[in-house]
């Protein structure tokens, strides 16, 4: 399997080598790292060149490194059913960078992108109607972001006496609670008959 994938990246150094930055094998996986202004071309490439024929988008994915100038990977999964090969697709962007879209290359890829924008804020130029799509039209922030908070921003409920939806600022209904580490029985304020420790009266 890594000699066939060892022959593929070569080929596709050898024809996109313009849109190639660096190809690696790992766990019988192959990675390549594209030039993102080059994305398109790439992608019409692995999926009309008959040695590789990627025609499957499988998923558009991205993973946040806040630490990072180039703060987000946009990651790319590809099957070709015909080749019975996998391959991924990765670039890093800027959080003020736009993605381009490659709705028209695959049209699955709608979803994907707008799952993307909704989770990371990423942007994708070219996209026909980048909207949320897992979160509500009015919610604030990108949730798979390291520095969203885990409670979020706002809770949104059903108000019975307005007869609507309202929208209100998370409050926490239970403060976290303290741990003694004491048993149970410990903490209790009276002991049981035998549930003394040893040496207590």
């Amino acid at each position: 399997m890594s000699e066939a994938l060892e022959e593929l990246a070569a080929l596709i150094e050898l024809k996109c080598g313009d849109a190639v930055q660096e190809t690696k094998i790992a766990f019988g996986e192959l990675t390549l790292t594209a030039v993102p202004a080059q994305l398109e071309s790439l992608i019409e490439a692995l999926r009309d060149d008959p040695a590789c024929r990627f025609s499957s988008l499988v998923d558009i994915t991205a993973v946040d490194y806040p630490e990072r100038a180039a703060r987000f990977d946009v990651v790319y999964h590809f099957l070709s059913m015909y080749r019975n090969h996998r391959i991924r697709v990765k670039f890093a962007v800027r959080e003020d960078e736009m993605v381009p879209s490659i709705v028209a290359l695959h049209p699955s890829a709608s979803w994907f992108e707008r799952e993307v924008f909704d989770m990371f804020g990423i942007l994708f130029s070219g996209h026909p109607d980048l909207r949320r799509l897992l979160t509500d039209y009015g919610f604030r922030g990108h949730p798979l972001r390291k520095d969203f908070p885990t409670t979020g921003y706002v809770e949104v409920r059903y108000d019975e006496a307005q007869k609507r939806v309202v929208y209100e600022p998370v409050k926490l209904v239970q403060e976290y609670r303290q741990f003694d580490f004491m048993s149970p029985w410990e903490g209790a304020e009276y002991i049981l008959p035998g549930d003394q420790k040893p040496g207590a009266k």
